[in-house]
Formats: C-alpha cells, structure tokens, sequence
C-alpha cells in the first residue's frame, strides 16, 4: 500500500524508497534523442550515398 503524500522518511516503506528514482531528471534527455536522430540520419544519407 502507498505512504501519503507528505509522510515522515522514517514512516516510509522501505520498499517503496528503495524504487524511488535516483533523480528527478527524464530517463533519456531530449537533448539526447534529437542528437541520436540526427546521427541516424546523418548515417542514412551517408549510406545512400555509397550506395
């Protein structure tokens, strides 16, 4: 069962605080995923021109 919002660390399962994300940033940036586009695209066109 969830702890309430708001609840005292010590109150806290300690399974649930074991799941809990080490940051609060997203998983992949976005910044990331554009750059990983663009190098597959890059790659493609790089590609089609060998070939």
């Amino acid at each position: 069962m969830a702890d309430p919002p708001h609840t005292d660390p010590d109150d806290r399962d300690p399974e649930e605080v074991e799941l809990q994300r080490g940051s609060d940033a997203p998983a992949l940036s976005p910044v990331l995923i554009i750059a990983l586009l663009a190098m597959l695209g890059a790659a493609v066109y790089v590609f089609s021109f060998v070939l």
